[in-house]
């Protein structure tokens, strides 16, 4: 049977608690994952956005040029492309704010990290008192088992002894 480890309840305790940061560092890892995609998303946008007003100020210029300038179309034209350049700095804008909550999230999966790699440090440390523990008794048992048998030899040789 092998020996009752004093600090099984301790190991479990820090097991449990490791176990714990290894799911916290996930789910900021996903976090994060899903903040840069977002981050993608809107970057995507923003360019399609920009190729978009260029092809439909380009095709207004172009209807313009053949049916012929007029200041109220050209005004409106500027009016349009006005427009669709302040609904791209709008979207620019969510960009810079997601870009924040990228660097937030690249910050917690390091806060994460650390704290799973601290968590590891305290249980490998807990394990490794374990192995002592269990060399320990494990030699304490070895030596009676020798004394043991030290003493059994010891008492047939005597008893052989006086038997002759």
């Amino acid at each position: 049977m092998a020996p009752q480890y004093r600090l099984e309840t301790l190991l479990e305790i820090r097991r449990r608690a490791e176990e714990a940061a290894k799911n916290e560092f996930a789910h900021a890892q996903k976090a994060l994952a899903a903040a840069r995609a977002e981050l993608q998303r809107r970057l995507d946008d923003l360019e399609r956005r920009k190729r978009e007003r260029k092809a439909k100020v380009d095709a207004h210029l172009q209807e313009l040029i053949s049916k012929g300038m007029g200041a109220l179309g050209v005004q409106g034209m500027g009016a349009y492309e006005k427009r669709l350049r302040a609904e791209e700095d709008e979207v620019a804008e969510q960009i810079e704010a997601q870009r924040e909550v990228v660097a937030q999230a690249e910050a917690e999966v390091e806060r994460k990290r650390a704290a799973l790699a601290e968590a590891a440090k305290e249980v490998k440390a807990i394990e490794k008192h374990k192995e002592k523990f269990l060399k320990q008794k494990k030699a304490e048992r070895d030596a009676r088992e020798e004394q043991a048998g030290e003493e059994i030899g010891n008492a047939l040789f005597l008893a052989r002894r006086r038997e002759k």
